[in-house]
């Protein structure tokens, strides 16, 4: 075989049609070639087909191939002059991954994991070899017509008549763009060809998908590289782009700008790029640069798809057309399949191809993944055989998942678990660290919020959802939860909801609401009547600041109260000319209160500690809520005594107010549970190292030596259990979870990849080999080696080191006594406590 060839039919193992005149399998990897075999269609006689395929993308081109292999008379229309145009404008040698790995392809053209130009090869042999009917540079500017009578008229002047129309146009068309001043310079740019091309240029990247991620890497070899993240996760991009790009931040090759924002592009003038200005989570930065490559996604041609007739479920400009299970619109025999239809990944695109022409056919398929589906609702007797049923009765049944589309909600499910608790089982306790969320679909829960009163448990009944509260805040469970009568649940992992409310507007909202009232009743008052509820929830609003941004300033109007959904803040004063820190404040509690109460100015400034989101409650309403409510008067007079003393307590205690700075600086505010050496009584022994290493399969997680020190106080390199743990948000295999305790912990699960030590800001995570064995005191004396407790791995018979997996605290959660390194301690040195118990400790000395 020649350099450059590849056996195109082995690679992807998916049967041909037999056809004398059909070439061997061994083809040449060009993208000319391809596109000029592609163009190759086999003509119409007439102007009428049964089905009209608009748009040649891999769910385009699987319907006309299903269309061909099956005798149905057919059009192929492209607007372009080859096939596949999102494909073709991938980058040049990209790799194109075939996910999700459990679903099974089910299409007449081939398709695996490979690259760009072996994939497109491969599909234009598939046209070529089906006889599939394709017109090239048909652009179709509009779609009249009903089942049996369409009319599609094409740029030209033509008309073609079909029976049916499959809409397969994706959304490429409509690339999002920076949205700001300097967005359509020449040097700002939405696509990447070939990033050879570019050479010794100082290029920014924006954007956190798959396509930005691909572009930065491929760049980064020549270049020098910059990637803007408005989060601070790359959490929509598949997992080996996860891995790669961290590395290669890790490693230096692209610098990583995370929650950042674009706020202008200013032109240099004379062709040589420019300056890109940006609000990131340290302030403003200005980027000298040559170009700018934003790859922001896109959006559906949505004003052709209404002007078909097709109706959005809702005005978010994110919304896809609602279409039924069998892929067709409200406009009788226009089917619409694809990214347009919500599902961009090219194996649910080109099953969703083959099954709209057997739709069409009138011959019924089983969806690709109903075997997946009918085995999630095994446990549900009136849903098992039918997965279709169990999907609409779980729509009906789940408010809060309507603005979902059938295939979006089918995605869901396959993340989710169908649970079936008896009465009275507990999905979750009082102060568990759990984060899954729950949609009521059958019978209710009952929710516990005082142990002492269980006759006041509330009921929440098919429909309502729970959960949102620990999800959002990272803390931890605020209620006790029981399964009541006929309890049927969908629980949603943590990464799939995030997901699910960063894509689907609309369901943000929901549960954004929701979490507001919730939080009105429990952080403020249970007295609060429904029209009080609805009041502050008209008028409030979520409100984010960066770490260390002000919420307010001493002395500013009291014209608002915060109360705390995510993160924490620092409250303090300015005494002496210098800032005292007088406290701190986690989710789940509020700030400002003590100027409504006072009717004074500010008395303190309230800064976050970390990133931090905030509900804030227009005053004069706090106010007048408190005239008519005892019980939130009360309640909120109460506070405020308590945070006078420890006001006056702080101020007169600078030590203290040291201490807490010190701790926020050391990423306290996010933790949940962290190691502290009292340096006063430790005595360098390292027990607590060697009993670390002796509980975890001789890795050590704990360096007692290293991290930082305040006075007395040390912070050993030792995991915090951050409220939302950096490690969790790209585990490849989903290994990282969070006990019911708080421990966060890694699985067997592992695979590695070390993602989770590159994420952590704090180094805390370690790759390391474990072993089954360790060397024995009496060993060591004898023999020599390795100390008991510190073990070095064996070579493998290769000489290779045997593969590592990630290693870290769990606070020895599967051990009675609670963590190994506080046992051992001789003195007492070694304490594990949450910031905030550790700090009312160092107030009161």
């Amino acid at each position: 075989m020649a350099t450059g060839e590849c056996d195109v039919r082995h690679r992807f193992q998916v049967p041909r049609p037999s056809r004398p005149e059909a070439k061997t399998a061994s083809v040449r990897i060009d993208w000319d070639r391809a596109v000029s075999v592609a163009g190759q269609g086999v003509s119409v006689g007439g102007n009428a087909v049964k089905v009209a395929i608009v748009g040649s993308g891999p769910a385009g081109l699987a319907a006309a191939a299903r269309a061909a292999a099956t005798k149905v008379s057919h059009l192929l229309l492209e607007a372009e002059p080859h096939l596949s145009n999102t494909i073709h404008r991938y980058q040049k040698g990209k790799h194109v991954m075939a996910e999700p790995d459990v679903l099974p392809l089910r299409a007449d053209l081939p398709f695996g994991a490979g690259k760009r130009e072996q994939i497109l090869s491969a599909w234009a042999d598939g046209v070529r070899d089906h006889g599939v009917s394709v017109r090239h540079q048909a652009t179709v500017t509009a779609i009249a017509g009903r089942r049996g009578d369409f009319r599609i008229s094409l740029s030209n002047g033509e008309t073609i008549g079909a029976e049916f129309v499959v809409l397969a146009i994706g959304l490429q068309g409509n690339l999002r763009k920076l949205g700001c001043p300097g967005e359509d310079l020449a040097w700002v740019q939405y696509q990447l060809d070939d990033p050879d091309e570019y050479r010794g240029e100082t290029i920014v990247v924006i954007g956190a998908g798959d396509a930005a991620i691909e572009n930065a890497l491929a760049l980064a070899s020549q270049n020098k590289v910059y990637i803007v993240n408005r989060r601070d996760e790359f959490d929509r991009a598949k997992p080996a782009n996860n891995t790669a790009i961290l590395k290669a931040i890790e490693d230096g090759r692209v610098q990583c700008f995370y929650d950042s924002g674009v706020d202008s592009v200013t032109d240099a003038g004379k062709g040589r790029g420019g300056v890109l200005k940006l609000s990131s989570a340290k302030g403003e930065v200005e980027l000298k640069c040559n170009r700018v490559i934003a790859r922001l996604g896109a959006v559906p041609p949505r004003k052709f798809v209404e002007a078909c007739g097709v109706v959005f479920p809702s005005q978010d400009p994110n919304s896809v057309p609602a279409v039924s299970p069998q892929y067709e619109s409200n406009v009788e025999g226009l089917y619409i399949i694809g990214a347009l239809a919500g599902f961009p990944l090219i194996k649910q695109a080109m099953n969703q191809g083959y099954e709209v022409i057997e739709f069409i056919e009138g011959r019924a398929v089983e969806p690709a993944d109903a075997p997946l589906l009918r085995a999630k609702f095994a446990g549900v007797s009136q849903w098992a055989s039918d997965p279709e049923a169990a999907l609409a009765s779980i729509r009906r049944r789940a408010p809060v998942l309507t603005p979902l589309t059938p295939l979006q909600l089918r995605e869901f499910l396959l993340d989710s678990e169908i649970r079936t608790p008896k009465p009275g089982d507990v999905i979750f306790r009082l102060n568990d660290y759990t984060d899954s969320f729950y949609s009521v679909v059958n019978g209710e829960v009952e929710i516990e919020i005082d142990a002492e009163h269980p006759e006041r448990r509330l009921k929440l009944g098919q429909g309502e959802f729970f959960g949102e509260m620990s999800l959002i805040s990272g803390r931890r469970r605020s209620a006790t939860v029981y399964a009541g009568r006929a309890c049927v649940l969908v629980e949603t992992p943590r990464r799939s909801m995030n997901k699910l409310i960063n894509s689907v507007s609309a369901v943000k909202r929901v549960i954004d609401e929701a979490f507001l009232k919730r939080a009105l009743r429990a952080r403020l008052t249970p007295d609060l009547t429904d029209e009080d509820i609805e009041q502050f929830t008209a008028s409030a609003t979520l409100v984010s600041f960066k770490a260390s941004e002000i919420l307010f300033n001493e002395g500013d109007p009291g014209d608002a109260l915060y109360l705390i959904r995510r993160g924490s803040v620092m409250v303090s004063r300015q005494i002496g000319g210098r800032e005292v820190v007088l406290a701190y404040v986690a989710a789940g509690q509020y700030v400002g209160e003590m100027a409504l109460i006072s009717r004074e100015r500010r008395s303190a400034s309230v800064r976050a500690a970390v990133a931090v989101d905030a509900i804030r409650l227009d005053g004069e309403l706090v106010q007048a809520v408190m005239a008519r409510r005892t019980g939130l008067r009360e309640d909120l007079r109460a506070v405020y005594k308590d945070r006078v003393t420890q006001n006056v307590e702080g101020q007169q205690d600078s030590a203290h107010s040291g201490v807490v700075s010190f701790l926020m600086s050391q990423g306290l505010g996010e933790a949940t549970d962290v190691l502290l050496i009292d340096e006063s009584l430790c005595i360098r022994c390292d027990q607590c190292e060697r009993a670390c290493a002796d509980t975890h399969g001789n890795v050590g997680r704990l360096d007692r030596e290293a991290g930082p020190t305040f006075g007395d106080l040390h912070v050993p390199t030792s995991c915090r259990h951050c409220e939302h743990p950096h490690c969790m948000k790209d585990c490849p295999p989903d290994a990282i979870h969070r006990a019911p305790g708080g421990e966060v912990y890694i699985s067997d699960a592992c695979i590695g990849c070390g993602n989770c030590q590159r994420n952590c800001p704090y180094g805390v995570i370690q790759m390391g080999a474990e072993s089954q064995t360790s060397p024995s005191l009496w060993r060591w004396m004898m023999f020599g080696g390795d100390e008991p407790g510190r073990w070095t791995p064996p070579k493998t018979k290769s000489g290779d080191a045997p593969a590592k997996k990630a290693a870290k605290c769990d606070m020895c959660k599967d051990q009675s006594g609670g963590p190994a390194c506080v046992r051992a301690c001789p003195t007492g040195a070694a304490l594990r406590v949450d910031p905030a118990s550790f700090l009312q400790l160092a107030r009161e000395g």
